[in-house]
């Protein structure tokens, strides 16, 4: 089996006219440049509504949440300020202030958080 050894001559030919042809496609490539490229714009990211709730509380107002949080079986400040749209700093004094007068019973008290339930009901074995 015999080889044939390349042309030194004829070595660089192919190059060229590989060269030459990309020479060509760049040319007939838009240029772009200068002032008429854009610059790639960053997304700000997705941006939430702000939430307006409530810091103060009328009398009106606080007897109507109170009515409602007593019929609430999960008594969390999370649950009431979504529901009545209070601060949760609001929501927590008012579940403080009914577990208080006994309208709900606190289950689980935490710097993290505070977990309310109904109370329980009184069980007279008289009405029974």
């Amino acid at each position: 089996m015999v080889t044939k050894k390349p042309d030194p001559k004829k070595a660089g030919t192919k190059d060229k006219k590989k060269i030459d042809k990309t020479k060509i496609v760049m040319k007939k490539m838009p240029k772009t440049g200068g002032s008429k490229i854009k610059k790639k714009k960053w997304s700000k990211g997705k941006m939430r509504d702000k939430l307006e709730n409530q810091a103060f509380l009328d009398q009106s107002v606080y007897d109507k949440t109170v009515k409602e949080i007593g019929k609430m079986t999960l008594i969390t400040p999370a649950t009431v300020s979504e529901k009545f749209k209070l601060k949760v700093s609001v929501a927590r004094h008012v579940i403080l202030d009914m577990a208080k007068s006994n309208l709900c019973r606190i289950v689980n008290k935490s710097r993290s958080g505070l977990i309310c339930t109904k109370p329980h009901a009184p069980s007279n074995p008289a009405t029974v």
